[in-house]
C-alpha cells in the first residue's frame, strides 16, 4: 500500500483529499498543528469512508523544522496543502508570505531527503491572475506580478510559494529527482466533511443564507468545487503526463458572486440578498477595511481560465456550478442546525 503525507489535513481541502486517497487505496499520514484536531478529522472522513487503520497523524508547523523528516519516513508521495489563507490583508505581508514560502521549502527538502517520488502542491489562480485588471484571462503559463501596486499579501504569498517550489525542483542536485505537480484552484466551495464553518468559503455561505450579507461585490471569477480539487490532487500523484506541470482546476466559465445568491434564492433560501454593492463604494471602503482591501483584486474584474489541459490530462469534467452551490448551502445549513 502506497503511503501519502497530507499536510494541513484538518483543513477544508485536506480532509477531502485524505478521504479521496483512502477511497483509492492509499494509506495516509496527515499533519495537524495540534494532535487534538485529529478526532474531528477522523469523524469527518468517516462520513465518506472508514479509514480502517490506514490513517495516522503527526504534528507539523510550517515555521519549524521539528518533525518533518520523521513525517516523511516511508512516504511515496506528498500532498502539500497547508498554507495560511485569510481574505483580510494583514499589516505585515510576511505574516502570510513567510509560512507559505518556508513551509513549502520545508516540505520539499524533507521529501527530497526521504526519497519521496512526487509532491503535489496546492497553489491558486491568485498566483496567476494578480496585478491585472478588467478581463483577466489565465492559463498554465500565467503568473502574478508581485511588484504591481494592487497585489495583496495573499496573492504574493501564493505566487512566491509556488515560484520557490519550481526553483527548488529546477535547482535540485543528485541522481534521484523529486517530481512536482501544482494544482491551481479558484475560490473553493462544496460541502464540509466536519461541519466546521471557520474557512472563508463556509463563512461566506453562512453569512449569505442567514441574511448577514446585505450586498455583494461586482466580481466574476472561475470557481472550484472542493471535490474536484481532491480528485485532481490524488489523480496527479501517479499520472505520468502531469509531472512538471501546473493544472487549473476551476469551472469552465466565470460566475458572479450574485449568481450564487440567485441560485440560493430560487431554491428557497429566502434570507439571501442579491443586491449589488457599488464598486466605487467598496474601493473607497478598502482604504479603511482590511477585509475589503483583500477583496480588491476581484472587485470589478472578470477572471477567465483555460482548463482544457486539465480536462484532457485527467479525463475530467468540472462538477456543475449549481450543484456546488446547493451542496455547500446544504452542508452549512446542516452545521448551523446542529
Amino acid at each position: 500500500m502506497k503511503k501519502v503525507l497530507v499536510t494541513g489535513i484538518s483543513g477544508y481541502v485536506g480532509q477531502h483529499c485524505a478521504a479521496e486517497l483512502l477511497k483509492k487505496g492509499y494509506s495516509v499520514i496527515g499533519s495537524v498543528r495540534k494532535l487534538s484536531r485529529s478526532d474531528e478529522v477522523v469523524n469527518g472522513i468517516k462520513k465518506e469512508i472508514d479509514p480502517k487503520g490506514s490513517l495516522e497523524f503527526c504534528e507539523l508547523n510550517l515555521m519549524k523544522d521539528a518533525g518533518w523528516d520523521e513525517a516523511m519516513e516511508g512516504c511515496d508521495y506528498v500532498l502539500h496543502i497547508a498554507s495560511p489563507f485569510v481574505i483580510k490583508d494583514p499589516k505585515d505581508a510576511n505574516e502570510l508570505i513567510k509560512p507559505a514560502v518556508e513551509g513549502t521549502l520545508r516540505a520539499l527538502n524533507a521529501a527530497k531527503k526521504a526519497g519521496v517520488k512526487r509532491v503535489v502542491l496546492t497553489s491558486s489562480i491568485v498566483a496567476m491572475s494578480g496585478g491585472k485588471q478588467g478581463l483577466i484571462k489565465i492559463n498554465q503559463d500565467s503568473w502574478t506580478d508581485v511588484n504591481k501596486k494592487n497585489v495583496t499579501a495573499y496573492f504574493k504569498s501564493k505566487t512566491l510559494a509556488e515560484k520557490s517550489a519550481w526553483d527548488f525542483i529546477k535547482n535540485q542536485t543528485g541522481d534521484s529527482k523529486l517530481e512536482l505537480v501544482v494544482v491551481n484552484p479558484g475560490p473553493i466551495y462544496g460541502p464540509s466533511l466536519t461541519g466546521n464553518l471557520d474557512s472563508e468559503s463556509m463563512d461566506f455561505f453562512k453569512k449569505l443564507i442567514t441574511g448577514k450579507l446585505p450586498m455583494l461585490p461586482q466580481a466574476f471569477t472561475v470557481m472550484s468545487d472542493v471535490r474536484d480539487i481532491a480528485a485532481i490532487h490524488v489523480a496527479a500523484l501517479e499520472n505520468e503526463k502531469a509531472n512538471g506541470k501546473r493544472f487549473i482546476v476551476t469551472s469552465e466559465k466565470p460566475y458572479a458572486m450574485q449568481a450564487i445568491a440567485h441560485i440560493l434564492k430560487s431554491n428557497g433560501y429566502n434570507k439571501v440578498s442579491t443586491t449589488l454593492a457599488p464598486t466605487f463604494l467598496l474601493k473607497f471602503m478598502a482604504h479603511f477595511n482590511s477585509e475589503m482591501k483583500g477583496m480588491l483584486p476581484f472587485i470589478g474584474n472578470t477572471i477567465e481560465a483555460d482548463v482544457s489541459n486539465t480536462m484532457a490530462a485527467f479525463n475530467w469534467t468540472p462538477i456543475p456550478f449549481e450543484k456546488t452551490v446547493l451542496d455547500t448551502a446544504k452542508s452549512v445549513e446542516t452545521a448551523l442546525n446542529k
